[in-house]
């Protein structure tokens, strides 16, 4: 049996993905890359990884004997990154998003055909339990027709924006809340089977953060409307300072049905015409598969990783398109992009480029 040889860069992210990784059968964890040493000795040591397979510089990383490349080093990063990774020979599963323009996602697609290698977009929340059950429902076709869906991915990370002791800025101040979009566009997407053509956005402004008006970060919140290849309406709601609990909520009508989780996590809600009684029914929208093994769960995210680490792995070998591809992956990202635009121009109607 073949073992990848895999290589992970980024251990803040990607310490949960380390022991992922090392718990598959056909994986080999071969090396680590972080610029923090502290990082590198203690997920090092973790896990056996020999002192000379664990890199600060990630030109040295890159270059090693490894099959695979998981990025998870901040997004400003993940272009430069998988471009040199494909070039040296590498596969990829990259965090999401993709990049933070349309010109670095084209370098990022272009980089993918010219190396004949698997990239894969790490998509996590596409592989909630509660979301793999839904996909069943829709696939089904119980609902109908799906004619309008919303999500809301709500964070508050202010600590991860500004070092309120001495003010200096994180990586994550410069972006906009709706740039990150795949953990709302993504499932809805996924379980929609459709993309997006054209968006707008609109924003709030900083009413809570004036003080940090020049850094878009701290945007109070960004709305994106979203119109489909297939004719359905989409709107997402992100924000990364809100006075709120951290949530994330999905929202599917068909024609025939409506499907929705709901607030706090652990229950769903199913209405099905002529199926499920008249005022629907609670399902469970729980994170965690209950049939997963006890490794599942040795990620985050629930058993998540678990099983989009095994779509990946079933990608490589059998050298098929992987779940999120490289086309895929900038479908769930751009529209972010081009929301933030409109919003920035008070609403306007965009055309969403479609990559190839």
């Amino acid at each position: 049996m073949k073992k990848w040889k895999v290589g992970i860069v980024g251990l803040s992210r990607g310490k949960g993905f380390v022991n992922v990784f090392d718990a598959h059968p056909e994986v080999s964890l071969t090396a680590i890359c972080d610029i923090d040493e502290e990082k590198l000795q203690v997920v090092g040591d973790a896990f056996k990884i020999p002192d000379k397979a664990r890199f600060t510089n990630f030109d040295d990383f890159v270059n090693a004997d490894i099959d695979v490349v998981m990025i998870s080093t901040p997004i400003p990063l993940h272009t430069e990154q998988t471009v040199k990774s494909l070039e040296a020979g590498k596969h990829i599963l990259c965090e999401q998003t993709v990049a933070y323009t349309v010109e670095e996602c084209q370098q990022v697609v272009d980089a993918v055909k010219r190396s004949g290698k698997i990239y894969m977009m790490g998509e996590n929340y596409c592989y909630f339990h509660y979301v793999r059950e839904w996909k069943k429902i829709v696939d089904s076709e119980k609902l109908g027709e799906i004619v309008y869906a919303e999500g809301e991915y709500i964070h508050q990370i202010v600590d991860l924006l500004v070092d309120k002791n001495s003010g200096n800025f994180f990586w994550r101040h410069q972006r906009p809340p709706i740039w990150y979009c795949a953990h709302t566009l993504g499932p809805i997407l996924m379980l929609m089977n459709d993309r997006v053509v054209k968006g707008c956005g609109l924003t709030s402004g900083f009413k809570a953060f004036p003080q940090y008006k020049d850094h878009p970060g701290f945007l109070d919140f960004e709305v994106g409307l979203f119109k489909t290849e297939k004719g359905a309406v989409v709107k997402i709601l992100r924000s990364q300072v809100p006075a709120s609990p951290h949530f994330v909520w999905y929202s599917l009508y068909g024609t025939e049905g409506h499907l929705e989780n709901k607030r706090p996590q652990g229950e769903g809600f199913l209405y099905v015409n002529g199926e499920t009684p008249p005022n629907g029914k609670i399902i469970t929208s729980e994170v965690v598969d209950p049939n997963a093994p006890e490794e599942a769960k040795k990620g985050g995210h629930g058993t998540s990783e678990y099983f989009m680490i095994r779509d990946f792995i079933n990608a490589l070998n059998n050298n098929t398109t992987p779940p999120i591809d490289v086309i895929k992956a900038t479908e769930w990202t751009i529209p972010g992009l081009i929301a933030h635009q409109s919003a920035m121009k008070g609403g306007e109607w965009l055309d969403v480029p479609l990559l190839g």
